[in-house]
């Protein structure tokens, strides 16, 4: 069997999970679990995130699989429904809906569900993708306090700059201005928000990238934040190779050797989701001990320098993130961020589920 296994540990998405109910004490956990549990498994993090008061999800498919498999908890569809069949499912499975435009409104107003059905209403702040426009909110809260199809309602925005020095509080303010006369319970905070400003809490917290412990905070380790890897992708050394001074390696010869350097290939490739454009200096483990990626990342393959790790050889092990690489290190040096690798794990790769 091919040595790469991308491991998910449990444990670590309860440690996680126990940091964010720290953090906002008094607010209930919408733990979003959304593609595919970003890529870690949709049953697994529920198994991790079981304490949890919900789950939000972005497909009516995840949140049936869930009601199949036993959560009782609130289940939340972040875009809603698209067809008034998906809304009849919903109400028969008690399961709730953001209502993020007319055409949504108007389906719950011409429906006639088996239950009613609990509606986020979510609030445009300055994200400009969904939601209505601050003008027009309270009118269309006062339609669905009239619609006859909708049971709790809870109001919604999503904060577009919280992870970064702009921070929440022009969304916040006019989210504020514009709600002050409702009394319907409100979630506002994503992971940054939840970690960064306490004021956003409310009553549904919606922590995401950091219950998967990557940062959700531009520029911070998540390790500062005390957030644990949940999904660690390790494999070994499949062959050595020892260059001299001008020799080169890889597709495009992307690294040229300017010393004797001894080389590592590692059984991972973008074909496992592991990013092409990875520069040369992307940090990687071998042995235990950390190092660099060199050369262009192959399909299956990839190359780590272990010059410097004398008992590195074939069959030594490879964290490619984890526990001792963080997965945002990984994409920082990649040009990208943490939830795309996490997300973009291949079906290939074996999945083994720890605690």
């Amino acid at each position: 069997m091919r040595p790469l296994v991308c491991s998910i540990h449990l444990d670590a998405l309860r440690h996680n999970l126990a940091v964010a109910r720290r953090a906002a004490p008094q607010s209930r956990i919408m733990a979003v679990v959304k593609a595919n549990g970003y890529g870690h498994g949709l049953l697994n993090v529920a198994r991790g995130l079981a304490a949890a008061d919900g789950f939000a999800v972005l497909g009516l498919n995840e949140a049936l699989m869930l009601r199949a498999a036993g959560y009782s908890q609130t289940l939340l569809l972040l875009e809603g429904v698209f067809i008034a069949d998906e809304l009849q499912q919903a109400a028969s499975q008690h399961i709730s809906v953001v209502v993020h435009n007319e055409q949504q409104l108007q389906m719950l107003e011409q429906a006639s569900l088996p239950a009613p059905v609990s509606v986020f209403i979510k609030m445009n702040t300055g994200m400009n993708r969904l939601g209505f426009t601050p003008a027009r909110y309270a009118d269309a809260v006062a339609r669905l306090q009239a619609c006859p199809t909708v049971g709790g309602i809870t109001l919604m925005t999503h904060f577009a700059t919280a992870d970064d020095d702009q921070g929440v509080e022009p969304a916040w303010t006019l989210f504020q201005q514009h709600t002050s006369q409702l009394t319907h319970a409100r979630s506002l905070a994503n992971s940054a928000a939840l970690l960064r400003y306490p004021h956003t809490h409310a009553d549904w917290v919606r922590p995401g990238i950091m219950l998967y412990g990557a940062s959700p905070v531009t520029g911070t380790p998540a390790a500062s934040l005390d957030l644990q890897a949940v999904m660690q992708l390790h494999s070994e050394l499949i062959a050595v190779q020892t260059l001299q001074p001008g020799d080169s390696v890889g597709y495009g010869q992307r690294f040229t050797a300017t010393r004797t350097t001894h080389i590592g290939i590692v059984a991972c490739g973008y074909a496992d989701g592991y990013p092409r454009h990875a520069p040369n200096g992307t940090p990687i483990a071998v042995s235990g001990t950390l190092t660099r990626t060199v050369g262009r990342v192959s399909m299956d393959m990839l190359f780590a320098d272990i010059t410097d790790i004398p008992q590195a050889d074939i069959g030594s092990p490879v964290e490619l993130w984890g526990a001792q690489v963080p997965v945002d290190a990984v994409a920082e040096a990649s040009g990208t961020v943490g939830y795309e690798l996490l997300c973009a794990l291949a079906p290939r790769v074996h999945v083994k589920v720890v605690g």
